[in-house]
């Protein structure tokens, strides 16, 4: 989330260190900083809130919370702090929650509001966020979410039908072939699954729930009377609602990360102030449709198991403290400290996490370095042994490990979420992949340097209503050398014996990998065949027609050697490649050229 430096210290009195220090303060105690820029006079820091905190650090006060924690700075404006007044009971605007996706939603009716352009402190506060300003009532909603963390969205009331006076607003399931034409001026097909906001009175959708409000209810200047809302949406349902709509927003990204339905009582209260202020207007009332209010949380722990997790010692005042900068209410019983969680800290769950807490605003640079115990050897498991076995054996024969995709176009099991359409359902063996895999490597085993392809694979597959794991070998056909069924005869006596000793559960020892990029240009394979006197050792050779090869030679090896009348034929076979561009001919006739030259130099006669 990006904080503005300006709009932060609107939250303390004493002035803010330099903002490398708040941003280091940030970085040790909390969340990360992706970086700092400059906007007209401000810094902006683009703090990267860790998902655990999202339900309550999107917010600048969340940022200031946190701040004043770890620099121990008094807060001199918390929004959180006192709890909202909703007052007086709106007597022509109705509620319904049919959907219980939807745990608050507040309805506040405000007319006589002149809507028009905003003020510019609150024009500048939003384009530091990289926010448009639209008009004074809209930007009040944007400036309320970002500063408290509680989504809001205005309607325009006389655009809602009404019944005997009275307007009616509902929260539903949206119905099968139902649309929405939204705020951007596109219209969106909905489903069951997302919630709509609806006016009740005309049967129609003004607004995806947490998503995106619509146009039939827009704000515009000729609006003079609004029906303010602010609510609590299921993270996962507003999540999936935003995908399905190919949308996200501010709003849906602080909904998925689940709110406090107490905070939009919190939020209401501050949009309705910031809007009489700066359009005018007239508070007719608030409607609260809360079914079943937020639980307190408490959790306990005790001094020596916080001094135990951190590896410090800490003493009741070090941790009363820490609690108290936190702003964590809390109580002690003997040693244990019972915590009543606030209502925004909804990660606050268990004893580890006040024991995270309190580590953190301590600071981790406060936990001494202690070396590990020295633990008992760990011993492999049975089957995972076994497979290690397996894969020495036939590295040691030649073979090289290669893993396809467990995706199949056949199968028994289909895959609920599929990756794509074309392979829809899990593998019930290897083989197929396995053969895939053998046909495209010996296409290119010159540019491998090997004279015949094999291959293995251990992997899981879904067969008979079981995961199970399996082996295969692929080998190439070649003449003159072992068959892919002599393979597979000596594979299962190797098998055979593992499983029925212990052996399994020894030690195992790997040989070390490496592994270098490739390119995706065609390669070039070219051979260079020549008499050289029988002293002339081959590799030296070798050496010569490498050096001659250059940089795009990326393979070059003996494959034949014979010797007649004294003297000894060497044949070279060279595969060249180019990591940005397909090579021509005539490129790789010239190095063959320049090669031959150079062997020609030294006597030799090319054939």
């Amino acid at each position: 989330m990006k904080i503005s430096r300006k709009w932060l210290q609107n939250f303390f009195d004493a002035p803010l260190p330099p903002t490398q220090e708040l941003a280091d303060a940030l970085t040790f105690h909390v969340f990360e900083i992706d970086g700092i820029e400059q906007h007209e006079g401000d810094d902006i820091l683009d703090v990267k809130v860790t998902a655990n905190r999202g339900h309550d650090c999107l917010s600048y006060r969340g940022i200031a919370k946190e701040l004043s924690a770890i620099l121990q700075l008094p807060l001199v404006r918390d929004p959180l702090a006192v709890a909202p007044a909703l007052s007086p009971t709106a007597s022509a605007v109705t509620v319904t929650i049919e959907a219980s996706q939807c745990a608050r939603y507040i309805a506040a009716h405000i007319s006589g509001v002149a809507v028009g352009p905003s003020p510019y402190w609150l024009i500048e506060r939003l384009a530091a966020m990289g926010q448009r300003s639209v008009n004074n009532v809209v930007d009040a909603t944007n400036f309320v979410m970002f500063d408290t963390g509680q989504p809001l969205h205005a309607f325009d009331a006389g655009k809602l039908a009404q019944k005997d006076g009275t307007y009616s607003v509902s929260v539903r399931a949206a119905r099968e072939g139902e649309s929405l034409l939204a705020l951007d001026e596109k219209t969106y097909a909905l489903t069951p699954s997302i919630v709509v906001i609806c006016d009740r009175n005309a049967d129609v959708a003004i607004g995806a729930a947490g998503v995106k409000g619509g146009m039939p209810a827009g704000i515009t200047e000729a609006t003079a009377s609004i029906i303010i809302e602010s609510a609590n949406f299921d993270g996962p349902t507003v999540r999936k609602a935003a995908q399905h709509m190919k949308i996200r927003t501010d709003a849906s990204a602080r909904f998925e990360q689940g709110l406090s339905p107490e905070l939009a009582a919190v939020g209401m209260r501050a949009v309705v102030d910031l809007i009489l202020k700066i359009a005018g207007g007239t508070v007719e009332g608030f409607v609260d449709a809360y079914p079943a209010q937020q639980e307190h949380t408490q959790v306990s722990v005790s001094l020596p198991r916080i001094n135990a997790v951190l590896g410090l010692a800490l003493t009741v005042q070090d941790v009363v403290s820490a609690l108290t900068r936190l702003g964590l209410p809390h109580v002690l019983a003997g040693d244990a400290f019972i915590v009543t969680s606030p209502f925004e800290r909804l990660d606050i769950l268990i004893p580890e996490d006040l024991i995270e807490e309190i580590g953190r605003i301590i600071g981790y640079d406060k936990v001494p370095a202690v070396e590990l115990p020295a633990g008992a050897p760990a011993v492999p498991h049975a089957e995972s042994a076994m497979a290690e076995r397996i894969r020495e054996f036939l590295v040691a024969q030649g073979f090289t490990e290669v893993l396809t995709s467990v995706f199949a176009d056949k199968g028994e099991r289909v895959i609920a979420n599929k990756v794509d359409g074309v392979r829809p359902y899990l593998r019930t063996g290897i083989a197929d992949g396995l053969a895939a895999a053998l046909e495209k490597n010996v296409r290119n085993k010159d540019l491998l340097g090997i004279d015949q392809v094999k291959l293995f694979e251990i992997g899981t597959v879904w067969k008979g209503g079981r995961e199970e794991t399996a082996i295969e070998i692929a080998v190439e056909k070649k003449k003159k050398a072992k068959t892919q069924e002599e393979y597979r005869a000596g594979l299962d006596a190797f098998v055979a014996s593992l499983s029925s000793t212990d052996a399994v559960t020894s030690s195992i020892t790997m040989p070390v990998m490496q592994f270098s990029p490739y390119s995706k240009y065609p390669f070039i394979v070219r051979d260079i065949a020549m008499w050289v006197p029988a002293e002339v050792d081959a590799e030296g050779v070798l050496a010569d027609v490498r050096s001659q090869a250059g940089a795009l030679c990326v393979r070059a090896a003996l494959f034949d050697r014979f010797e007649k009348e004294g003297k000894v034929s060497l044949a070279f076979r060279l595969v060249f490649q180019s990591f940005e561009k397909t090579l021509t001919d005539d490129e790789v006739n010239a190095i063959m050229e320049r090669i031959t030259t150079s062997l020609t130099t030294r006597g030799f006669e090319t054939r």
